[in-house]
C-alpha cells in the first residue's frame, strides 16, 4: 500500500471515530438511542382514542389553524393542540380581543368538545424561545418514556415559553405521576394539566381498542408529529437529568365547545 493510500485511510479513520464520539456526547443523557431502527417503523404509535376521534382531531387542528391565521393580525402567535375533541390554544396575542377572537373561531367548529384558552397577552415570542420548547416536549417524552409506571402512549406534550401542557385519556394517578414527571425535567417552569380523567377500570378496554385498531388508519398526516409515540424494542432511553420540581397546576381556562356534530 502507499504512503499516500495510508494517510488517506488514516485521515478517514479519525473522521469517523471523531464524528462517533461526538454524536455519542451529543445524545448522551437528552435523547433516545436508536438501534437497528429504520424509516418510521421504529416508532409505535397507539392511545386511547377512537380511530375516528384521531382523525376528527387532525382535522380540527387544521381548520382552526387555517381560520386563526385569516382572521387574527398577523403578530399573533397562535399554537393550536387538539385531542380527544379538547382543543388548547397556548402562544401570544396583542389583546383581549384577539384572545376572544381565537376562542370564538374554534367554537364555531364542529365537533369541539371543549376549549383551553392558554393565549397570553404580550409580544410574540422569539425563534429561540420557540426552538427551545420543541427541545422541551423532546425531553419531556423522553422522559415520561423513561418511566415505569406510567405509558408515555397516554400523553400529549406541548410546550410554550417554558409551560409544558399535558394533554390526554388518563386515570387520576396516571395524571399526576405524568406531571410529577413533566416538572423535574430541566428548563420546565410550570406543568399545566389538560387532561381529560377516565377511570381506572375504563383503562384496560381503552387499551384494547387501541390495540385492534388499524395500524395503517393511524397514522399521522405528512410532516405532522405523531402523537403519544414511544419506540419499540430496539429503542433504550438514557437517564436523564432532573431539577426541582416545578409547579404543577389544573387549567383554569376550560370553557365549552361546540360539540354538535357535522351534518
Amino acid at each position: 500500500m502507499s504512503v499516500f493510500r495510508i494517510k488517506t485511510t488514516l485521515v478517514r479513520t479519525v473522521l469517523v471515530v471523531g464524528f462517533a464520539a461526538g454524536l455519542s456526547a451529543t445524545l448522551q443523557g437528552c435523547f433516545l438511542a436508536v438501534a437497528g431502527a429504520a424509516g418510521g417503523g421504529a416508532l409505535v404509535a397507539t392511545d386511547r382514542r377512537t380511530l375516528g376521534a384521531q382523525t376528527e382531531d387532525r382535522e380540527l387542528q387544521v381548520k382552526a389553524l387555517s381560520q386563526i391565521s385569516q382572521n387574527l393580525p398577523d403578530s399573533a402567535h397562535v399554537n393550536v393542540a387538539v385531542f380527544n375533541r379538547r382543543v388548547l390554544l397556548t402562544g401570544e396575542v396583542a389583546g383581549e380581543a384577539s384572545r376572544q377572537r381565537a376562542e370564538s373561531i374554534v367554537r364555531g367548529l364542529n365537533n369541539v368538545n371543549t376549549i383551553v384558552n392558554e393565549l397570553t397577552i404580550m409580544p410574540a415570542s422569539s425563534f429561540s424561545s420557540r426552538t427551545n420548547d420543541t427541545y422541551l416536549e423532546t425531553r419531556v417524552k423522553t422522559a415520561l418514556i423513561a418511566e415505569k409506571n406510567i405509558s408515555a402512549n397516554n400523553f400529549k406534550v406541548v410546550a410554550e415559553r417554558g409551560s409544558v401542557y399535558l394533554m390526554g385519556l388518563v386515570t387520576m394517578d396516571e395524571g399526576n405521576r405524568g406531571a410529577d414527571v413533566a416538572s423535574r425535567v430541566p428548563g420546565v417552569t410550570q406543568v399545566v394539566k389538560v387532561f381529560q380523567y377516565i377511570q381506572p377500570q375504563e383503562a384496560p378496554a381503552a387499551a384494547t381498542a387501541a390495540a385492534t385498531a388499524p395500524v395503517a388508519a393511524s397514522q399521522p398526516q405528512a410532516g405532522e408529529p405523531t402523537v403519544g409515540a414511544i419506540p419499540d424494542s430496539s429503542v433504550s432511553a438514557r437517564p436523564l437529568e432532573q431539577q426541582a420540581p416545578a409547579p404543577v397546576s389544573n387549567s383554569s381556562s376550560v370553557r365549552p365547545g361546540n360539540p354538535k356534530a357535522t351534518p
